[in-house]
């Protein structure tokens, strides 16, 4: 069993009893009342046949919940992925058109089988590709889009959002509809936690839709078709079209992947267990698979409904199969109540659910605690904003930005010249204003691993100091922050090894570790010699250099302490 439970998680759920099934369907009732209507309005904002949201629903909640390691995560219609589908597809096709549809399929199957992929593969550390300066600058700006490009439903506007600015006409019922329904949520979500608002609300708006005949003087949902969804299989779309969708394919499955991370961790840690990111990438491709089946759009974990599902008392994964009950008894029964709800309704929902997101103290956090962060996290959301309606450029040039500060940081570490501080401490000699640790001696500490990309930094701030210090007779090298050497390393090692002989510089290696010292050794590069020394702890070096005594001493065994070298050093004892 332990065998099939590790590609089938689902098979270690407890067996439900009477009354953990009583909560769980509880919890499901809870959830359900906001996510069916969500669903039906981010099909819409994806520009997807209304009906499909419940499709996106459905399946993909089952499918997902069975194969991921985090049980009560709410997989669905997010408000991020469907502005991403129906950005992608901007120009490709008319929304809702057959065409559409298909194109919105290929985009579930290829952002589904990337997540499918990294999980089976064990790669989940790709989503440090997405940093959150990068999330936090896209949803921004992809929350002032949506509410953009719902207003002129919500408001009932008759033309563009552009004509608001220009003698604006509006369709007075539908923007009471739009401006009540909005108020109502807020109350709801301020005042009465505890209440589904947004069901209620909405079955309130199509009954009074319906007993005034509104559908003959404004826009309503109109007939949604009932029943399950059939087998999709969507045919081989032009390779000019197929390679379209790869950009947005693989913004919508980082995206996707994040949402669902913020929302795992917190249920983990909940919990006090170890989070499987692996396992849910598998449950969350496996559910954009189900989708793709299903004839709909790519779906995501939602944090809000997820935040629901959680609070609401849901135990296990027995709740999302309840809420796939709830969704199925929809499709079967309940599509043609929301005949009537007004469109502007349905916007209503999109805008309190996206106005959560709409954060711009974020950025000045942000820029507290560092200006890169903030201005990565504000370029992102400039290109999102500009680059529109393709905006997943916004989430690749975010991702670009974080890559090349993380190579210009590997490309220039952290090197500093150590001083011995009053408190005992080896510090930056410069910065605390502390004389070097012995005369004629040039001590440094370099924070990174010795590599192609560090080395050249290191060989350049010594052979500078050289030239500058040319009575310098001591190089110490504090090297406990070198965790790694690669050949490139090893080569300039090497090279500042023979400089400084050659000057009659004597070397000093403090603390290295023993996956450095092994290839070093390999390479011969710490062979005996009289120019050559080599320091367990930075006491030993110290010690070695007579600067013992001003450590505070601790004990009386601390004064009495012997060099221990390592092994394979020459002597320890005072340069």
């Amino acid at each position: 069993m332990s065998r099939f439970s590790r590609w089938l998680p689902f098979l270690r759920w407890p067996r439900p009893d009477a009354a953990l099934l009583r909560g769980e369907i509880a919890a499901a009732m809870t959830v359900a009342f906001v996510m069916i209507p969500q669903s039906v309005a981010y099909a819409g904002l994806a520009g997807m046949p209304l009906v499909t949201g419940l499709y996106a629903t459905f399946l993909p909640m089952l499918a997902a919940v069975l194969f991921s390691g985090s049980t009560r995560l709410s997989v669905g219609p997010s408000a991020l992925s469907s502005v991403l589908v129906g950005a992608s597809l901007v120009g490709m096709a008319e929304p809702g058109s057959a065409q559409w549809v298909a194109l919105a399929v290929w985009l579930a199957l290829l952002a589904g089988a990337m997540q499918v992929a990294v999980g089976a593969s064990g790669s989940a550390w790709m989503l440090n590709l997405v940093s959150s300066p990068v999330l936090t600058g896209f949803s921004q700006a992809a929350a002032v889009l949506i509410i953009a490009s719902q207003l002129p439903h919500l408001l009932a506007l008759q033309g563009p959002l552009a004509s608001l600015l220009h003698g604006p006409r509006f369709e007075p019922e539908g923007l009471a509809y739009g401006l009540a329904s909005v108020a109502l949520f807020e109350l709801g979500k301020r005042k009465l936690p505890r209440v589904p608002m947004v069901l209620l609300v909405l079955a309130a708006a199509a009954a009074l839709s319906a007993a005034t005949g509104y559908a003959a003087r404004g826009s309503v949902v109109g007939q949604l078709p009932a029943g399950l969804p059939g087998l999709y299989w969507p045919s081989l779309p032009a390779w000019d079209a197929l390679r379209a969708l790869v950009a947005p394919a693989v913004v919508i499955a980082l995206v996707s992947s994040m949402e669902m991370a913020s929302s795992a961790k917190i249920e983990n840690q909940r919990d006090g267990k170890r989070w499987d990111a692996n396992q849910d990438l598998i449950g969350q491709g496996v559910g954009k698979l189900a989708s793709a089946f299903s004839g709909s759009f790519p779906t995501s974990t939602s944090f809000s409904r997820s935040a629901i599902t959680l609070y609401a008392g849901a135990k296990t994964g027995w709740a999302t199969v309840a809420a796939t009950a709830i969704v199925l008894l929809v499709l079967l029964f309940l599509t043609p109540a929301l005949y009537h709800v007004p469109s502007a309704v349905l916007s209503a929902v999109v805008v309190a659910a996206v106005m959560g997101l709409i954060k711009p103290r974020v950025f000045r956090v942000l820029w507290q605690v560092d200006r890169v962060e903030a201005a990565t996290a504000a370029i992102t959301f400039v290109v999102t904003v500009l680059s529109a309606p393709r905006i997943y450029w916004g989430v690749l040039t975010g991702v670009v930005v974080v890559l090349a500060h993380f190579l210009y940081l590997r490309l220039h570490p952290r090197i500093i010249e150590v001083g011995l501080h009053p408190d005992g401490s080896l510090r930056d000699r410069h910065l605390w204003k502390l004389a070097p640790i012995a005369p004629q001696t040039y001590a440094l500490r370099m924070d990174a691993d010795l590599d192609f990309a560090s080395a050249t930094a290191l060989e350049r701030t010594v052979v500078e100091h050289l030239a500058a210090q040319p009575d310098t007779r001591h190089l110490c090298l504090f090297a406990q922050p070198i965790n790694r050497i690669d050949a490139t390393g090893v080569e300039v090692f090497s090279g500042l090894r023979r400089l400084v002989q050659g000057r009659g510089v004597m070397l000093h290696v403090i603390g290295i570790k023993l996956p450095v010292e092994r290839v070093l050794r390999k390479a011969g590069e710490l062979e005996e010699g009289p120019l050559l020394r080599l320091y367990r702890t930075e006491r030993d070096a110290l010690l070695a250099f007579g600067r013992l005594g001003a450590l505070p001493a601790d004990t009386e065994a601390d004064q009495a302490l012997t060099i221990q070298p390592s092994s394979g050093s020459s002597s320890s004892g005072r340069p």
